[in-house]
């Protein structure tokens, strides 16, 4: 795409990790994150996407197959009057076989299937079909009813087959009204009901009628439960979970990544790479020609291979994995990064382990975060480590925005939209910790914050008025009647940052400090305190400070002629 290159779909054989063997427990773990944003956990848990429902299944007489629909609602399969399936479904190109207009069909299959999914799932995406010619049998009524295919039916959403039952199904009545295809109720909100008349899908209310044996029953959940146990009677479906969850494609065609250690062998099959022979290195005489496919495939040193088996000429596999399998156990690597024998040593894996605080972006949130926590699951089951979970707490830190002269608006920072800051430019005139103490002060830091010229003066100023006290403090008198009301100062603020700064409220926790340097300004200015509380109140608002401003704290605890670094010195108490 960003080359203008047309993207092009195919099916190709890759690896996968069965991710999808561990749903229910990857949902289950979210409980006990008490730790993390409860945002974060919606987003995994509606990613993983749990569903209870039922398969039911169609017989196609054409075809001599049965077509087979994963539904929420079997209380509607009586209302079922036509199927549409994905484009990508394996039945279509049988169902299509003899259509007066195939190659028109396959035309239009070919360019939905090479729509990108986010344009096929968006609302405003025009919702477009086309007749197989086929039809179904409903096994609810014995009816025969039309098989279409359309663009808004995704391959990997159930069965790539649905069920369309447009009087009760928010998807399908604007497309069966653009089709001319027929409306039949299930659920009635009165006798009169007229299904013609139905602007909007009656969703979770009405009576069932004209669906023996179960008329007279209301929309309830053991509704749904009779009505899979009467097609599981009958032989036409079952009861079954499902998820929106895919199993893991980690199979890239290119250079750049973990080689898979695979085998291929003409003689002995697929072939796991022996342990001794681990880990498998990319070759470097690769060479990057710019042509189709991967050009580890062109590289004989690297594919060319023995069987470890038999000895005979065996293949390797010349697709890498996904970047996202590094990045969902690194945090273990951390551990033992120079241990050449081992991923990482399983005994400090044990002191160490969980991750205490894990910060990153939201962005993460439904596929690093999600595959960092199934492969530690994966780890735990083969007893490399003794944590099921690999992250206590998460913090999702917001961005920093800023006005664009391009599109004028706010928006975050990027170079495409020039609305970056220099920070060589402010460090140059303001110095590091006035940037460093502006960026924490700007707003909390899981919120999303605009940057403003004008503000980091306010911060620069702060950190003069700290740096001209050490000149003030021989000023302050021997004895004075305020020394009290200064120490609570010092007390409140020391109570306040250390709350703060475990809360990750760094910008309370500034707003702190600026109290506490302004009641020790007026302390100074007004001789209401002595110098020795004057110069405990200073010390500590130094030491407090220290996380935020390192390069002023350490001048000016070193000018106050303590030899031990700050970085050494205790937290105030």
């Amino acid at each position: 795409e960003r080359c203008g290159t047309p993207v092009v779909q195919r099916d190709l054989e890759q690896w996968f990790f069965r991710i999808t063997e561990h749903a229910d427990r990857l949902l289950a773990g979210l409980d006990g994150l008490e730790g993390w944003p409860e945002k974060v956990k919606v987003m995994q848990r509606n990613w993983i996407g749990r569903s209870e429902g039922a398969e039911i299944d169609f017989s196609v007489p054409a075809a001599g197959e049965k077509l087979t629909v994963f539904t929420t609602r079997p209380d509607t399969v009586h209302g079922a009057t036509f199927m549409v399936l994905a484009p990508e479904h394996p039945l279509v190109s049988r169902l299509i076989a003899g259509h007066p207009d195939r190659a028109g069909l396959e035309a239009w299959i070919e360019g939905v299937r090479n729509t990108p999914r986010i344009q096929r799932e968006g609302e405003n995406t025009p919702k477009e079909g086309r007749d197989t010619g086929a039809v179904a049998v409903n096994p609810a009524t014995g009816e025969e009813i039309p098989v279409w295919i359309a663009n808004y039916v995704l391959p990997d959403y159930g069965t790539g087959a649905i069920m369309a039952v447009q009087a009760h199904d928010a998807r399908d009545p604007a497309f069966a009204r653009q089709e001319g295809l027929p409306v039949r109720l299930v659920y009635h909100l009165d006798e009169d009901t007229d299904p013609g008349s139905l602007t909007e899908p009656i969703l979770h209310e009405g009576t069932i009628r004209n669906a023996p044996p179960f008329d007279g029953l209301t929309d309830e959940p053991e509704t749904i439960r009779r009505f899979i146990s009467w097609l599981e009677e009958n032989g036409w479906g079952r009861g079954k979970v499902t998820y929106r969850l895919r199993d893991w494609l980690i199979s890239r065609q290119r250079y750049w990544g973990t080689p898979i250690p695979i085998l291929y062998c003409d003689k002995c099959g697929t072939v796991p790479v022996p342990d001794d022979q681990l880990p498998v290195e990319l070759p470097y005489d690769v060479e990057f020609t710019g042509r189709e496919g991967n050009p580890l495939s062109r590289s004989k040193e690297f594919a060319e291979t023995k069987c470890p088996q038999c000895g005979g000429s065996a293949r390797r596999e010349t697709d890498t994995m996904d970047t996202f399998v590094d990045s969902s156990w690194y945090y273990l690597r951390y551990l033992s990064p120079r241990d050449s024998g081992r991923i990482f040593d399983p005994e400090l894996a044990k002191k160490w382990m969980p991750v205490d605080q894990y910060i990153g972006g939201i962005e993460h949130a439904i596929l690093h975060l999600l595959y960092a926590r199934f492969i530690c699951k994966m780890l735990h089951d083969f007893g490399f480590v003794t944590v099921e979970e690999p992250f206590l707490n998460l913090f999702n830190q917001g961005m920093i925005t800023r006005y664009s002269e391009k599109s004028g608006r706010v928006e975050k920072m990027s170079k495409s939209r020039g609305n970056t800051v220099s920070p060589d430019e402010l460090i140059a005139e303001m110095g590091a910790d006035t940037e460093r103490v502006y960026t924490l002060f700007i707003s909390p830091p899981e919120k999303e914050a605009e940057w403003s010229d004008e503000a980091v003066s306010g911060a620069f100023r702060f950190l003069q008025r700290v740096w001209r006290m050490l000149e003030r403090l021989p000023e302050a008198p021997p004895t004075a009647p305020a020394d009290a009301e200064l120490e609570r100062e010092r007390h409140a603020a020391i109570q306040r940052v250390t709350s703060s700064m475990e809360r990750f409220s760094f910008n309370t926790a500034v707003a702190a400090l600026m109290e506490l340097s302004n009641a020790l300004g007026r302390a100074l200015e007004e001789k209401t305190a002595s110098r020795l509380r004057c110069e405990e109140a200073f010390d500590t608002l130094v030491r407090l400070l220290h996380p935020m401003a390192p390069h002023l704290t350490e001048e000016l605890w070193e000018r106050r002629g303590y030899t031990e670094g700050l970085l050494e010195s205790s937290w105030p108490e």
